[in-house]
């Protein structure tokens, strides 16, 4: 059975996080949660053109598996089964169940989905920076220098944030936006958040491991000794004060239908029921890895099942240099390659099985991926001018690798995208008409969410005639 609790915490901003009943609906002070929706509702008020520029009722939603730290291209998508040894890499290649396209040969479970998924193999940006291609792939705009003293301000919004503030969550009571099972570790994996979209566009995450025995959500629980009996007669006495301060200061905000919202977020026996992870089979929690990245991907599917628009399942660093005290590339692609072939293949299949998977784009990447040639120490460094991203689902046409790397992986030879060919493709699949919605900065400027990135027209365009 799963249990909610509110731990004290720290959040991205590095500001006190409790839990959201203690902070929140029972605090007569900062209201945490409370505030949270407000900046939320504040947020949208204030956008520019984005809501007549979103499909009205799209059933739709992403999940983003993010790989941070960079996966290698050939241990993954794009391996060189022709190259000589110091570019090929210590893994070979094996045929997938569409003609032509080969894959590594430890992604045996997506090589039989192939048909199912479709690759963009020309992705660039050209960085070997962590810090400015976690921006980079997170947001669509590059980021700050890891050696500047702004190194972790984060510019535009993330991706997340950008469809929290745009769509809003597909069923009312439920978050917009939310992460599992955390946003911790990797390189620079810092800019998943809102910025100028503010607070109430930030993820809700999850902050504990699906796959534990005593799964814990933190923010959705009743501080120490509270019932809800007690809360209800807080909530109460709240409404009373805020009826008095109303007529004391005609002025003063009413922040009574947040409050109401974050009530009912606890109460919510739907929000309960979404992250009860127990409730699902024993084979189908097998299928997809009893280990935390195989549990958080099917969190992410109960979550968009339920009403959640976007999920961020956070894996496991993938920085193999083999320097460092960094795993070199062998070791760590059979280390995490194969738990991530087969969370992704289950997801897939899962998503098929429930008849989501054309309302739901799973999304795999990093914010790069690595050197051609293998480094001294048998790893792979830092590489930002070829690397590839997965798509499946989202009523794309899948089976297909869309633009190439040349014979050693290190440039791209064909069809070459950006990332924000890349963000432009995730909000197409959500309705989102891109280059013409905007927000205000901090210094009221208007910024789009894309300014030069189109969606990717084999997958978009090639979707469209299939369907007519």
């Amino acid at each position: 059975m799963l249990r909610v609790t509110g731990n004290a915490s720290i959040d991205c901003e590095g500001l006190p996080r409790r839990s959201f009943v203690e902070a929140g609906v029972l605090g007569l002070g900062g209201l945490c949660l409370s505030d949270f929706l407000r900046l939320k509702s504040e947020a949208a008020a204030t956008a520019g053109s984005g809501s007549p520029l979103v499909q009205a009722g799209a059933d739709t939603s992403v999940i983003l598996i993010w790989m941070s730290g960079g996966p290698g291209h050939h241990e993954t998508w794009d391996p060189k089964p022709e190259a000589v040894s110091q570019y090929r890499g210590p893994l070979g290649a094996i045929s997938t169940n569409v003609p032509g396209i080969q894959f590594s040969e430890l992604l045996t479970e997506q090589a039989k989905l192939a048909d199912r998924i479709s690759i963009l193999r020309g992705v660039r940006h050209g960085t070997g920076d962590h810090t400015k291609g976690n921006h980079y792939m997170l947001t669509g705009f590059e980021g700050p220098d890891f050696n500047k003293p702004d190194n972790k301000i984060q510019r535009r919004p993330s991706l997340g944030s950008a469809v929290s503030a745009v769509v809003g969550p597909r069923r009312s009571g439920m978050p917009a936006y939310a992460a599992a099972p955390h946003l911790r570790g990797g390189t620079d994996n810092i800019f998943h958040y809102a910025t100028y979209l503010g607070g109430g566009h930030n993820p809700f995450i999850t902050n504990s491991d699906p796959n534990s025995a005593d799964f814990q959500v933190r923010d959705l629980s009743l501080a120490s000794g509270v019932t809800f009996d007690r809360l209800s007669s807080r909530r109460d006495l709240l409404q009373i004060l805020d009826r008095d301060r109303r007529r004391i200061d005609g002025g003063m905000s009413d922040m009574s239908e947040h409050q109401r919202s974050a009530f009912q977020l606890l109460t919510s026996s739907s929000v309960r029921e979404a992250f009860d992870i127990s409730a699902e089979p024993e084979p189908l929690r097998d299928s997809y890895g009893r280990h935390e990245f195989g549990q958080s991907a099917l969190l992410a599917r109960r979550l968009v099942e339920r009403g959640v628009t976007f999920v961020t399942v956070n894996t496991q660093p993938w920085d193999h240099h083999g320097t460092s005290n960094r795993l070199p590339t062998e070791k760590g692609a059979k280390l995490l390659i194969p738990p991530t072939d087969r969370a992704i293949a289950a997801l897939i299949r899962d998503l098929i099985d429930r008849g989501l998977y054309e309302k739901t784009l799973v999304v795999a990447m990093g914010e790069f991926g690595r050197t051609p040639k293998m480094n001294s120490a048998a790893g792979r460094d830092h590489w930002g001018h070829a690397f590839s991203v997965l798509m499946a689902g989202g009523s794309y046409a899948m089976g297909q690798t869309i633009g190439a790397s040349d014979a050693h992986g290190a440039h791209v030879a064909e069809r070459p995208l950006s990332p924000q060919d890349v963000a432009a493709t995730v909000y197409h699949h959500l309705g989102i008409d891109s280059r013409q919605v905007s927000f205000p900065d901090r210094a009221g400027r208007p910024l789009y969410l894309v300014e030069n990135g189109e969606p990717v027209r084999e997958l978009v365009g090639a979707a469209a005639q299939q369907a007519t």
